[in-house]
């Protein structure tokens, strides 16, 4: 029996004659986080709008928790929560007042509730300030915390460290992470690959409105080439040099260094040293999630 929170069945949705999202098939876990990755323009924004209730798909269905989402059929979502773009803030009215407000579309929600979240997006000391004089970090943290008011069973998650110093970035991570944890799952969308790699479970990667990669994040990762990187006096002679080489793979110049795959270090260095060029430095490159990011994406 499938535990799948959120699925996708060709999701298609269609502008005109803009494609934004072809034929897209994701499954999403429970007490999982999800990543959900790809460049500028390549579907993401569609795909969550989809799977909140705001847009109409032109093909396929997207389904959460077993149920139909549809903008006219939305009852799925009273156990979801999100933090999309922006969050709507009243700016007159203070942190506290604004989550007081939203409480009221949340029976069971209480003043207790409401001090939890406050003190777990760490805006406790700031929630009787009027919003209108917070930071772009201090409206996201309450965003986030308005996000999880009703304690909600999937949280969909687009940028939510946008406008976060280091250390609140930091505390986003390990809040997301903890929900996780106590059994929540986690759909996160965001460009900061680094804090993709760090909390994710499984990922998906989007471009041009198809999902070119999908899985655990370290079996993906596992699944690109090696990649020997030498620093060379001179990395266009390198790389004149290795085209030579049989068995040599992907050759690319990046400042003052050569990145090479398809063969090892030590065959790499025996070849250059024979035509004169000692490399000063020799390292193998960690697989991460920058590189597969571009590897499925740059030349598409």
């Amino acid at each position: 029996m499938s535990n799948a929170i959120l699925q996708t069945y060709d999701l298609t949705k269609h502008y005109g004659d803009v494609v934004a999202v072809q034929e897209a098939n994701l499954q999403v876990n429970q007490g999982e986080v999800f990543g959900f990755l790809g460049p500028n323009g390549a579907g993401k924004t569609t795909t969550i709008g989809l799977a909140l209730g705001l847009v109409h798909p032109t093909a396929g269905r997207i389904e959460i928790f077993g149920q139909l989402v549809l903008p006219q059929q939305t009852r799925p979502l009273r156990q979801v929560g999100s933090l999309v773009g922006g969050p709507a803030l009243l700016p007159y009215l203070s942190g506290r007042d604004n989550l007081r407000l939203l409480a009221r579309l949340h029976p069971g929600v209480d003043e207790r509730r409401i001090g939890d979240v406050l003190a777990l997006v760490d805006m406790a000391g700031a929630a009787g300030r009027k919003v209108k004089g917070y930071s772009t970090g201090m409206k996201q943290r309450l965003g986030l915390a308005a996000a999880l008011l009703h304690r909600p069973s999937l949280v969909i998650l687009d940028e939510p460290t946008n406008g976060l110093d280091p250390a609140g970035m930091r505390e986003v991570r390990n809040l997301i992470r903890a929900l996780a944890e106590s059994g929540a799952t986690v759909f996160l969308s965001s460009h900061l690959l680094y804090e993709v790699e760090q909390v994710c479970d499984r990922i998906a990667v989007i471009n041009h409105g198809r999902i070119v990669a999908q899985g655990p994040v370290n079996e993906l990762l596992g699944q690109q080439e090696q990649v020997v990187r030498l620093r060379v006096p001179s990395p266009a002679e390198a790389q004149r040099v290795l085209q030579e080489l049989p068995g040599v793979g992907r050759i690319e110049t990046n400042g003052a260094y050569v990145e090479v795959s398809g063969l090892p270090g030590e065959t790499l260095v025996a070849h250059l040293t024979a035509h004169g060029i000692v490399p000063g430095e020799v390292s193998i490159q960690k697989n991460d999630l920058e590189s597969l990011f571009l590897a499925l994406t740059q030349d598409s």
